[in-house]
């Protein structure tokens, strides 16, 4: 029989992942702040859980994806969080975005409760944790890393191993994100230059997304800047949350990052034009009001 999971963050993301997982023949229990994202899950043959600690089961593995360090932290430590209910064996995979230090400093505490931290940050938007198609990242103890592997594999396409170290994934992560954005600003720059010289930037992309820039990240973003659209996959205030924790690693290896300071100014630009719940693809916003467009 597969083990009992506690599934723990329902948003855009999580709801496509634990649904994998209902789908794989897991026993789910979920958790949400919002009652009512849990719904499809629960007619699909989840079980609803009143907090944190009750999705858990002693020896079993949490599944946590949520928004920020402070929402593991609660969930994790709160009055009702899981950390003494996941008890000796249990192991909480943490697949949010995360300070490595935040990982590094969780793995100590399940660590001294018998229990084991693994960090697994995925790549991805929602359309691709519904397909299965996540690109997944993990780190921490190996024997716990072996025995989340069947999970991970109903929930993403690959999985990247990156040693013991549970920050590691987290690292990764967020040079990726950082990878990500920069793209984005190099592409709204690019759509200016194009736009204000006679040419649409739908086929300027629709050009090179098919050449010289064949990948997902360039054809993906190339369709939202040239339509403009930018309802939310990834918001953009959680770009900036993101670009925030690799300026803390950064600063904390002295690893100095010029193209992520010109990346911070953007999106806190954006934040304070109250673009924060849109697309972070909204970053080229900024580089039209530059160009005067």
């Amino acid at each position: 029989m597969k083990k009992h999971i506690g599934f723990i963050g329902l948003g855009k993301m999580g709801a496509g992942m634990a649904a994998n997982l209902l789908a794989g023949g897991f026993e789910l229990s979920v958790y949400n702040r919002s009652a009512d994202k849990a719904v499809s899950l629960l007619e699909q043959g989840a079980e609803w859980s009143a907090s944190p600690a009750q999705a858990v089961k002693p020896d079993g593995i949490a599944v946590t994806m949520l928004a920020n360090d402070q929402a593991v932290d609660e969930v994790v430590c709160g009055e009702k969080g899981l950390l003494k209910a996941l008890g000796n064996g249990g192991i909480h995979l943490s697949m949010s975005t995360l300070s490595p230090e935040t990982s590094r400093r969780l793995a100590a505490l399940h660590r001294a409760h018998g229990a084991e931290y693994l960090a697994a940050p995925v790549f991805g938007r929602p359309d691709a944790a519904a397909a299965r198609k996540l690109w997944i990242c993990l780190s921490g103890e190996a024997g716990a890393r072996t025995r989340v592997k069947p999970l991970l594999e109903m929930m993403g396409q690959g999985i990247f191993e990156f040693g013991d170290d549970p920050g590691a994934a987290n690292v990764v992560k967020l040079a990726g994100n950082f990878m990500i954005a920069a793209a984005i600003e190099s592409m709204s720059e690019a759509a200016v230059l194009a736009e204000k010289s006679g040419i649409a930037p739908e086929a300027l992309f629709g050009m090179l997304g098919q050449t010289i820039f064949a990948c997902p990240i360039y054809q993906n973003y190339g369709r939202l800047i040239g339509s403009g659209n930018y309802q939310a996959g990834f918001k953009l205030a959680l770009g900036y949350k993101d670009m925030q924790l690799t300026r803390n690693e950064a600063g904390r290896v002295q690893v100095p990052l010029p193209l992520l300071d010109l990346l911070h100014r953007r999106l806190l630009s954006g934040m304070a034009k109250g673009r924060g719940e849109m697309d972070w693809g909204a970053l080229a916003l900024g580089a039209r009001e530059d160009a005067g467009l």
